[in-house]
């Protein structure tokens, strides 16, 4: 270790030269991530996954997820941006240190921002686990990031160059790389790219590393499909993301198609093995300009079942129908920084939990049916007279109104993060100890 006139501490130069030289990001995440000792990921300006680092596994919870979809979930993003660190990397060059959000999975990281000619182009983050950067880090981290801002850029043109000129322009369109739909049009047509009239983008994202090979059966089975469709498909390590164009005249037709493609990979996957799938469904639209639009609801519609994984049947695949479910993890993230609980749904675990009965199950059952009572006992494999049972014990323990709309409304949300994510239930669970 030596020092400069300065009396501060100089980076060994074999390592940062390497780094320096490099020509390929995935090559500079990993010296990265050897020189710091932790796990590293690399994401671009729009927070979607770019590289991370191989030799170090030990991601957390949100990483796992950001590694798995491509890209960073919606709702880290948004607690970022409201606690002003996307402004902050926007505005300085220095690492930012991030405390832990342990209700997220989001352990302690630094970040800094890899920008190229003035520009922000994307993101460093270094997962500190138990052991902090030190001084010395934090300096190395400083005196790489310019470059690789540049490495950003020329991964950027290079993976696209590799896949061809339209996947290229397809590429570009989702990433809003054009400023205007005509010159769009013009690089389109000297490609012989078609543009659909009408289109909905679909994403078939894996739902762990292991099952990634599915992705080529699932290629062999979208390019059977697509025979006399104008169908286009982009392949990442863990997606699919397939441009489905609909009938010109035909409102909502991409969107119908999307709907026969996935039972069809459903057939030939298999019961078992679909559910290793995780689907999300854009709005149909017929501007090329919101095709990107289009991604990022397929995107939104993945994420969301990401957070309540396992994905329960209930849940829809296509954005349009996604309902309540959108707001799912900004409600876990206020009413666990709020320490909120329902009164109601408490009194509700706690018979549960000392006399074995099912009443919280049944109230989300009996509100996702519309009151209908038939169809919820139906549901749940009992008999009316049981569901009625029930009902008049949830009433007779709460104060649910079953004829007040907003408070129904109120209920099944909270519902469907009780009973589908475990820590939102488990946080209950210990309400009842105080």
């Amino acid at each position: 270790m030596t020092f400069n006139l300065l009396g501060k501490v100089r980076i060994p130069m074999e390592v940062k030269e390497l780094i320096l030289q490099a020509e390929d990001i995935h090559k500079a995440t990993e010296l990265i991530s050897s020189k710091l000792k932790k796990p590293v990921i690399i994401e671009n300006k729009n927070f979607e996954l770019i590289s991370y680092s191989s030799t170090f596994d030990d991601f957390d919870q949100t990483q796992q997820k950001t590694i798995l979809s491509k890209k960073c979930p919606i709702f880290i993003i948004d607690r970022l941006k409201k606690e002003g660190i996307v402004t902050r990397l926007e505005k300085q060059s220095d690492p930012i240190r991030i405390h832990p959000m342990e209700d997220l999975g989001f352990q302690q990281r630094v970040v800094i921002a890899a920008k190229h000619l003035g520009h922000t182009l994307g993101y460093v983050w270094v997962q500190e686990s138990e052991q902090s950067l030190n001084a010395e880090d934090m300096e190395f981290l400083g005196e790489i990031t310019s470059h690789l801002g540049k490495l950003i850029y020329d991964q950027f043109m290079k993976e696209n160059a590799k896949e061809g000129r339209k996947e290229e322009l397809l590429w570009q369109l989702l990433h809003h790389e054009y400023a205007s739909e005509s010159q769009f049009r013009h690089d389109a047509s000297l490609a012989q790219l078609k543009i659909p009239d009408r289109f909905s983008l679909v994403v078939f994202s894996v739902t762990a590393p292991q099952y990634k090979s599915m992705l080529d059966d699932l290629e062999n089975t979208v390019n059977r499909f697509r025979t006399n469709r104008h169908l286009y498909y982009l392949k990442t390590e863990f997606q699919l993301i397939l441009f489905i164009e609909g009938r010109e005249s035909d409102r909502f037709s991409s969107r119908d198609i999307a709907r026969d493609l996935i039972d069809v990979v459903k057939v030939e996957t298999g019961e078992e093995d679909f559910y290793h799938f995780l689907i999300g469904v854009g709005k149909e639209y017929t501007k090329i300009y919101y095709m990107r639009k289009s991604f990022l609801e397929a995107l939104e519609v993945i994420e969301t079942a990401n957070f309540i994984s396992p994905r329960p049947e209930t849940m829809p695949r296509e954005f349009s129908k996604l309902g309540l479910y959108r707001y799912l993890a900004a409600l876990y993230e206020k009413n666990s920084s709020e320490d909120y609980y329902s009164e109601d749904l408490l009194t509700l675990i706690n018979n549960d939990t000392t006399k074995q009965t099912d009443l919280l199950f049944t109230l989300e059952a009996y509100l996702a049916n519309n009151g209908k009572g038939k169809q919820t006992a139906n549901e749940l494999f009992i008999h009316p007279n049981t569901l009625n049972y029930r009902i008049k014990q949830i009433q007779e323990l709460t104060n649910i109104d079953f004829s007040d709309f907003n408070m129904k409304a109120y209920l099944y949300t909270e519902l469907l993060l009780l009973n589908n994510v475990d820590s939102y239930y488990q946080r209950y669970k210990a309400a009842l100890q105080k």
